[in-house]
């Protein structure tokens, strides 16, 4: 396997073999987070963070039977269906977020997939935050292309939606859709020429081979993910995961310094879960490669660290937001 280093960019390659996966998850642990912070330092300031805040737009009544998720009507988790929340709603939080370092305002609606009436009432809310000067990202559950180009067109910049877990392991933990539904949507956003966010959670019950076979799979995209986002399970009570074991931390951190080398120019996101990591672990995750996190007080409607915590956690390892406007190294195109 070729080894990047700080000497020689490395090149953005959508053709990993799974056995080079298979090899970075071999690595003795101080040598995986030299290469993966090698790498990082290539294309992003490693003091840097890129700040996202994420708000509920529509809560609760999901039809899907994803495993892990407090939406679903088919668990009882406490959690009630909400009508779609009004513009003016919206807009205030994206002028909240905007004005508390967020960079990027992230909308969640749990729908199996939108409705064209609710395709056009999302365009409304895109729109009006777009003005704000946020970068836009949602996340609705599946999309054809046409729905896609319409949350374009409206100034959609990011289309949220992961592959949760290998898919290997898919039908584990959910059985109302496919994982080729899940790679069919994202062809679908990438063809309407909308940024793609795309990542998985750890601590499902699956397998560090399973890890390796997401990464593989995200890593061999026709394009990488702008932002892959790396969850932690929340274990909610009423779901079917709420009792799932713990993962050990230091293989937390590998799969992000993983991430990094393999899709060495995208937003690594550290993201649910956060609330149960010490700040020594998350400070791991950041040398590891990790440059973006959510912030805010809850993610759709699991905790996340108070805003202040982060702040204060950044500060003491020197690190700080990162400004909306940013010059970094263009990306090598992949060959081969």
């Amino acid at each position: 396997m070729h080894t990047p280093t700080p000497q020689t960019p490395a090149r953005i390659r959508t053709d990993w073999s799974r056995d080079e996966v298979d090899a970075l998850f071999a690595l003795p642990f101080s040598d995986l987070l030299f290469l993966a912070q090698s790498v990082h330092r290539q294309y992003f300031d490693p003091a840097e963070v890129q700040i996202s805040t994420l708000m509920s737009v529509k809560t609760g009544a999901c039809p899907e039977d994803c495993a892990y998720c407090p939406q679903s009507s088919h668990y009882d988790t406490g959690v009630e269906g909400e009508r779609m929340a009004p513009v003016a709603a919206v807009v205030a939080a994206a002028r909240a977020a905007k004005a508390n370092g967020a960079t990027r305002f992230c909308m969640g609606a749990a729908w199996r997939s939108p409705k064209p009436r609710q395709i056009e009432r999302m365009a409304d809310i895109i729109r009006a935050v777009a003005d704000e000067g946020l970068e836009t990202c949602a996340t609705l559950g599946m999309l054809d292309q046409e729905q896609a180009a319409s949350l374009r067109d409206a100034g959609l910049d990011y289309y949220n939606h992961n592959v949760d877990t290998s898919a290997s392991f898919y039908p584990e933990i959910i059985s109302t859709r496919t994982y080729r539904d899940r790679l069919d949507t994202l062809q679908a956003v990438r063809d309407a020429g909308l940024k793609v966010c795309c990542g998985g959670i750890l601590g499902m019950g699956e397998t560090p081979a399973d890890w390796a076979e997401m990464l593989h799979t995200l890593a061999t995209l026709p394009e990488h993910p702008g932002s892959v986002p790396i969850n932690q399970l929340v274990k909610v009570p009423g779901t079917p995961l709420a009792k799932s074991g713990d993962i050990d931390p230091l293989d937390f951190v590998r799969v992000i310094a993983i991430a990094r080398i393999l899709m060495p120019a995208s937003h690594v996101r550290l993201s649910a879960g956060r609330t149960e990591m010490s700040d020594e672990l998350q400070a791991l995750c950041f040398v590891a490669g990790a440059n973006s996190i959510f912030y805010g007080d809850t993610l759709l409607t699991t905790p996340n660290p108070d805003r202040n915590e982060d702040l204060e956690l950044l500060t003491r390892l020197g690190m700080r937001p990162e400004s909306p406007a940013r010059d970094r190294p263009a990306p090598r195109k992949a060959t081969g």
